[in-house]
């Protein structure tokens, strides 16, 4: 015969700890990053007129078929990216405020990535609007990492789950 759980009393609820002010500014921050994204993204979809001549002073001997395929192209290819990218900064903002502790590094090492596609922009893109979109976005992403590996921040993320 086995015993059931006591039936009295009231029902023990699973105790969370609130994130510390560290992680909720870097959750922000992450949302914020999201709404750039979505900025770039307009911009880079407004200055789609400089493509086609980039395209033309890379590649003067283009049809304009190909000018016209290699437009459409870039732009799928931003509008696919931002909409990536986008959703990584929501699914980040998400995970961390709930304390996953693969979060943070994830986040770290999305960082490492948009710093790599920062400085290949240097290199390839032109567009000043475009670059100062990118600058604000990284140093978004620069204080949201801080944020999360700050020292108040361990403990969150460390925490047990547990009834009581």
């Amino acid at each position: 015969m086995y015993q059931s759980y006591p039936a009295s009393g009231p029902a023990q609820e699973l105790s969370r700890v609130q994130p510390p002010p560290s992680v909720r500014n870097a959750v922000l921050l992450m949302y914020a990053g999201a709404v750039l994204e979505v900025i770039a993204l307009i911009v880079a979809v407004l200055t789609t007129s400089s493509l086609k001549a980039a395209i033309l002073k890379a590649h003067p001997a283009y049809t304009a078929a190909q000018v016209h395929t290699a437009e459409d192209s870039r732009t799928v290819s931003l509008v696919v990216g931002a909409v990536i990218t986008i959703g990584l900064w929501l699914w980040m903002a998400w995970a961390n405020g709930r304390g996953r502790s693969w979060a943070r590094i994830v986040s770290a090492v999305l960082f490492g990535i948009n710093t790599l596609d920062l400085v290949v922009s240097f290199a390839l893109v032109h567009a000043t609007a475009s670059m100062i979109v990118g600058i604000l976005i990284w140093l978004v992403g620069l204080a949201a990492v801080v944020l999360l590996f700050r020292r108040e921040s361990g403990p969150f993320y460390r925490q047990q789950v547990s009834p009581g």
